[in-house]
């Protein structure tokens, strides 16, 4: 419990240029996994195969296995659950990923969002603040929403 806490804190500081590269990622997969609890998050019933596309989101991003992705999944939900804005995590994300690979995340989180079979406007909402804060232009954004509708088999 102790190191969780210490660890997320860690996570949130200011990373140093260059000296610490490790820090540097996990504070990375940190932010991205929190944008991903955060869709998980956005309707208001809570389905585990919310969950299981999160999951399978930071396995595929990062090849993480199953454990690492659980405990950053957990991780993820506490931090967003004390988070006042998305901005601090955005802005590490366009710090680090290029574009390819912040539309990789945008369509995985647009996995999370269809993996219950419902998109709920409050689902959508949250996509749409994100991509903004991503700079993702709006016709990437929409082939990655159709990429991921038609991969949940609602396309």
């Amino acid at each position: 419990m102790l190191q969780t806490i210490k660890d997320l804190f860690n996570a949130l500081q200011p990373v140093a240029t260059g000296s610490d590269t490790h820090a540097a990622e996990h504070a990375l997969r940190l932010a991205t996994a929190v944008m991903l609890v955060e869709v998980m998050r956005a309707d208001t019933t809570f389905h585990a195969s919310e969950r299981v596309a999160v999951l399978e989101a930071l396995r595929d991003k990062f090849d993480l296995a199953d454990d690492e992705a659980q405990r950053l999944a957990e991780l993820a939900e506490a931090t967003a659950h004390q988070a006042t804005d998305l901005y601090a995590f955005t802005a590490r994300i366009n710090e680090r990923f290029d574009m390819p690979a912040k539309l990789r995340m945008i369509e995985l989180m647009w996995r999370v969002a269809y993996a219950d079979g419902h998109l709920s406007a409050h689902e959508r909402h949250v996509m749409w603040r994100i991509a903004d804060l991503l700079y993702i232009p709006q016709g990437a954004y929409h082939h990655a929403r159709q990429r991921a509708a038609q991969a949940a088999g609602n396309g």
